[in-house]
């Protein structure tokens, strides 16, 4: 037994056992213990942004970690944007960088560099392997530090200590601490500022409080107390749909989160954090509450917030209370038709969205409108881009249906974003995962559009044109997807966009739609 299998079974013995990969040399005694773990799936990404952003997804609807493998510090480096993503989202992720052999680092290879200081700025946790003994406890302690923050763990696996033989030994389950209880006074104390500002406060919500059940204990809290209740800005999942609580998010567009949170003057903090611009515009705060509103904090990620919820739901009375905000079913109207846009495109899906779908939203700008549109849909999971590290989609899509092979995946995906990540299509149609990719297809980086114009600048000149638009030459994503092994077809009216998404709701296996819009 080496190292490497001693990686494996540790893996295993925890319930990690999906490893998205992109190996290179370094790994191969890795690849080559996984090739004696049948039980371990291994996904092959393309790109390693791939690979996190896969391990993202997954992760966010599992609810424990896939491992990654990623190859030296630029195969890292590689993988890092999403990373930074599943860092925000506070999704639970164990990456595994293979490196030189602890002896051959002496002579500073082409491929070496400095692995640590690559990873720290989007992980939680690092740590570096330094004897094929270590592997064991060095995987068992990550596992147990995606879990409990939960958040993204990176360890290091150099050549020698994968290769290295091991004594046999049981290989245990590594214990996982519980989140932290939040004090009986804090409850009480917040308790009591809802009861002094009333219909002036809000709930601010991220992270397990998204789920079903805390949503609907939150809805409680706000029916006894008067208290609004948003999701921040950027959500790794929230649990949606008609009999759950429709809850809104702060919106991205600075003026239009001004307005909407000026009358509140106590926010209460569950897991999130105080709401801020995503950038900076001049003569705009970069907070987006007013400087006079009270901000108390229930609990902070790495907290029981569900227990948080609960018990404040006691201490305000609303136990049996009725929940406010629940979303009730859709009044049946006639399906856009026309010349497609952004918002046909949003109105059909969240119309079509068939029941316990997982969306998986990277529509940047044109998809403003669908969050909103989807309170009263089926019920369903969404996912979106956390981090603002925009290649996210399609991958996501990937871990996502890895993850829950029963569940129809619909990918909303601007096109500028998503040739980031294109290669996802190909482990797509490698994997045959159910997952219905809608390209918005302006040919423009349009959210950069409004960037501009948010800074000022009105009139664009040759030179920003062409840094703006995708359209000289314009990308032709049927034929991308076709390429990579996934069917697609492309819509240019309204009666188009709705054949095609009904034609693939009602398939098995990837499908990509082009909405030129």
């Amino acid at each position: 037994m080496n190292g490497a299998d001693r990686l494996c079974d540790t893996l295993l013995v925890n319930g990690v056992d999906v490893c998205f990969a992109n190996p290179g040399t370094s790994e191969m005694h890795f690849v080559a213990a996984l090739d004696r773990k049948p039980q371990m799936r291994c996904v092959l990404g393309l790109f390693e942004g791939v690979v996190t952003g896969a391990a993202d997804g997954y992760a966010r609807m599992a609810d424990k970690p896939a491992a990654t493998l990623l190859h030296c510090g630029p195969g890292m480096a590689n993988a890092l944007a999403n990373m930074h993503n599943a860092r925000r989202a506070w999704t639970p992720m164990l990456n595994v960088v293979g490196d030189h052999a602890t002896y051959h680092l002496q002579h500073d290879a082409p491929l070496t560099s400095d692995i640590e200081s690559l990873a720290r700025p989007m992980s939680h946790y690092v740590h570096r392997i330094a004897t094929p003994e270590d592997v064991g406890p060095a995987i068992g302690e990550a596992y147990a530090a995606a879990m409990s923050l939960p958040g993204v763990a990176t360890v290091i696996l150099p050549g020698d200590c994968a290769w290295g033989s091991v004594e046999p030994a049981e290989v245990t389950a590594t214990p996982v601490p519980s989140f932290k209880a939040v004090a009986p006074e804090t409850i009480s104390e917040v308790a009591a500022l809802l009861r002094k500002h009333g219909g002036r406060a809000a709930l601010m919500m991220t992270g397990s409080s998204l789920r079903e059940g805390p949503l609907e204990t939150a809805a409680r809290i706000c029916a006894a107390t008067g208290c609004k209740m948003y999701g921040q800005m950027s959500n790794g999942r929230i649990e949606r749909g008609v009999g759950r609580v429709a809850i809104p998010k702060v919106f991205y567009p600075v003026d239009m989160a001004l307005e909407q949170l000026k009358d509140i003057d106590l926010l209460v903090l569950v897991g999130a954090q105080i709401p801020v611009g995503f950038f900076a515009y001049p003569g705009k705060p970069g907070r987006l509450i007013h400087d006079g509103c009270i901000v108390a904090t229930l609990g902070v990620m790495g907290d029981d917030l569900n227990g948080a919820l609960a018990a404040l739901a006691e201490e305000t009375g609303a136990t049996k209370v009725e929940p406010a905000f629940i979303a009730r079913a859709q009044t049946e109207t006639a399906l856009p038709s026309g010349d497609l846009d952004a918002d046909k495109v949003c109105t059909i899906v969240a119309r079509l969205l068939p029941e316990n779908a997982i969306i998986c939203d990277e529509s940047v700008s044109s998809g403003r409108v669908f969050y909103q549109q989807c309170h009263n849909a089926p019920q369903h999971d969404y996912l979106q881009l956390t981090g603002g590290a925009i290649g996210e989609g399609i991958p996501m899509c990937v871990g996502a249906a890895v993850a829950c092979p029963d569940r129809k995946v619909i990918g909303m995906q601007a096109d500028g974003s998503g040739m980031y990540t294109v290669q996802g299509l190909w482990t797509q149609a490698r994997e045959n995962l159910d997952i219905v990719t809608v390209i918005f297809a302006n040919r423009t980086y349009a959210i950069l559009h409004g960037e501009m114009r948010a800074v000022g600048v009105n009139d664009f000149g040759r030179n920003a044109t062409l840094m703006l638009n995708l359209d000289e030459p314009a990308l032709d994503w049927v034929s991308m997807a076709r390429g990579m092994g996934v069917e697609a077809a492309r819509a240019t009216t309204a009666e188009e966009f709705t054949k095609l998404f009904k034609g693939a709701l009602g398939r098995k296996g990837p499908f990509l739609i082009e909405a030129v819009i």
